[in-house]
């Protein structure tokens, strides 16, 4: 059976035959009564290399920042978040559906950051007549973007100057970290909370984990247990998401140079705009959105998924190795030569 090279997303990934491995032999209890002996080394584990007191594995990356909002801010309270930000822009409005949660949006700049002016300017004075200011949700990476660290400080800095507690949507925050050859907790640990998830880069097949205080993970357990996130037996994925933290972090670099790799094999085709590649991800650009619907049927003939589209996002992950970089290059070439 030939290979499918599938650059649509690094959720996309299956978990190899070492990490199944790990799965089976993960030692099991109920997680919701506490006795999940695999989930809770797990969560110790992540908390602590994020800087953090507790946390808590969750379904998802929407479970986790919709449970970390719900906890952080009441109905009527409101919370100031990026414009293109995953938790305003793609996770179905959860805090306004489901906690009343107002969002305050914010137009997110080229870097992948909000202005510091521009988050001052929408933060609330206390009066009857506006929603309560109460959180500042950022987000590391952004599009394959890293926010630097002195950045984060500065928007924190603000933050906590108003009384705002601080999120930080973490899905891919590992690729941050490698990015920068930091630990981890140096970006994690100043947010009172982070989300992190383990089905992307890291390559788990399900899991998130939501990182804070003792205190607070206490009470977003109750949250969780709302939305439908109590999970039974989950030292199974306990066991993947502990693999790949001790065998896929570091690997994380190949990503990010498959992905610049990728950027150079399509710069010299002239029909497409190839913007710079940022850790594991790349975009380009089409004349037409039928242009770029004709280049996703050609790739998938020949074995190659994208998301077709005007303008195309392409991830590198661990399924993605410089063959398939290669192939993917040579067939781009051929398209646009025909």
């Amino acid at each position: 059976m030939k290979k499918v090279i599938d650059f649509r997303s690094d959720t996309v990934t299956r978990p190899s035959a070492a990490m199944r491995a790990a799965m089976m032999a993960a030692e099991v209890g109920d997680d919701v009564y506490g006795d999940d002996p695999s989930v809770n080394r797990l969560q110790e584990k992540l908390a602590d290399m994020a800087g953090h007191e507790a946390a808590l594995l969750v379904a998802s990356g929407t479970q986790s920042n919709l449970v970390a909002l719900l906890t952080h801010c009441g109905r009527g309270d409101e919370y100031i978040v990026g414009q293109q930000y995953h938790t305003y822009l793609y996770e179905s409005g959860g805090a306004a559906s489901l906690g009343g949660i107002v969002p305050q949006p914010v137009a997110v700049e080229a870097d992948g950051s909000l202005a510091l002016a521009s988050i001052d300017a929408v933060i609330k004075q206390k009066d009857i007549h506006f929603a309560r200011s109460r959180l500042l949700s950022l987000e590391n990476t952004h599009l394959g973007k890293v926010l630097s660290n002195t950045y984060l400080a500065s928007a924190i800095a603000l933050a906590k100057g108003h009384q705002l507690a601080t999120h930080l949507d973490g899905a891919r925050v590992f690729n941050a970290a490698v990015a920068q050859g930091i630990p981890l907790s140096a970006i994690t640990a100043r947010f009172d909370t982070v989300s992190i998830c383990c089905s992307k880069g890291l390559g788990a097949p399900v899991g998130s984990v939501l990182c804070g205080s003792r205190a607070f993970i206490n009470e977003a357990k109750r949250w969780r247990k709302m939305v439908g996130g109590g999970m039974r037996q989950a030292g199974l994925l306990a066991g993947a998401i502990e693999y790949a933290l001790d065998h896929h972090i570091e690997r994380l670099a190949e990503d990010h140079a498959n992905a610049l790799a990728l950027e150079k094999g399509l710069k010299n085709i002239s029909a497409i705009k190839v913007e710079t590649a940022h850790t594991n991800m790349l975009y380009i650009e089409l004349e037409s959105s039928e242009r770029g619907t004709a280049l996703g049927a050609y790739l998938r003939e020949r074995g190659i998924l994208i998301s077709a589209g005007k303008r195309i996002r392409l991830v590198t992950h661990l399924d993605i190795d410089p063959d398939s970089v290669s192939t993917m290059i040579q067939t781009m070439h051929e398209f646009f030569r025909a």
